[in-house]
């Protein structure tokens, strides 16, 4: 059991992130749940972990703020002394070809999914040294490893966070840090739902396994990752996504 153990996950209100977090409360880690724009659902997910008899708390920030970043992680750690699991999943989309994409949308998602995660990263790295240990999970996509049309700005900020992901852990490992990246296949959550179903179908056709993944396939992997289990791995990207992108 993880008791004692603080986990920071970023845009854990809701699908991945959300499971994450419950897969962490199940394992005995208190889970702060960071949100910007969806109180009602974090509170939601709050709610289930603590009546799962978990432990959780919620933090309002805007990842893509590096200034709110900072704040964020000196006031969790002033609160709890420590933190020893921090999983990057906040995440956005702003879909559009490349001869439309604008350039608010390019840099709103490079913004918040590639530079969030390097702000949590920068500001909660100086602790994890400190304390010479911790797990870092980045959660990439399939898209950040095969490309994908009309997601040129959501597939470079995913591949941008597997560099990211590469580089701490060489920085990191000697002080026994450990930073690894999920990428997703298509998996079953809110921003899949908005998809045309000819567009799912197409894609769900695609995948070897014959189906969408669920956030729970994407949790499983999380928990191993910052596991005991997982000491002998770092700087590695783990496609969880049914065989498409072998």
């Amino acid at each position: 059991m993880w008791n004692g153990k603080i986990a920071l996950v970023t845009g854990g209100s809701r699908g991945i992130g959300a499971q994450i977090a419950k897969a962490f409360a199940a394992k005995g880690a208190h889970v702060i749940l960071n949100y910007c724009g969806s109180k009602e659902r974090a509170e939601q997910t709050a709610e289930e972990i603590l009546q799962a008899k978990g432990s959780a708390e919620l933090y309002a920030c805007d990842v893509s703020d590096y200034a709110a970043c900072g704040e964020m992680i000196r006031n969790l750690i002033e609160k709890h002394g420590h933190i020893d699991i921090l999983v990057n999943n906040a995440g956005i989309t702003r879909d559009g070809l490349l001869m439309k994409l604008s350039e608010e949308a390019f840099d709103a998602v490079i913004d918040t999914n590639l530079k969030g995660a390097f702000h949590t990263m920068r500001h909660l790295s100086r602790y994890f040294l400190k304390q010479k240990s911790g797990k870092i999970i980045n959660i990439s996509s399939v898209s950040g490893i095969m490309g994908n049309a009309g997601q040129a700005n959501y597939a470079a900020s995913k591949a941008g966070l597997i560099g990211l992901t590469k580089s701490a852990a060489r920085e990191l490992a000697s002080r026994g840090i450990h930073v690894n990246a999920i990428a997703p296949g298509l998996i079953a959550t809110d921003m899949t739902d908005a998809m045309p179903e000819a567009a799912k179908k197409k894609l769900t056709e695609s995948i070897p396994l014959g189906r969408m993944g669920t956030p729970e396939d994407i949790a499983a992997m999380a928990v191993f990752l910052a596991s005991e289990e997982a000491d002998y791995i770092t700087g590695q990207v783990f496609a969880v996504d049914g065989g498409m992108c072998m």
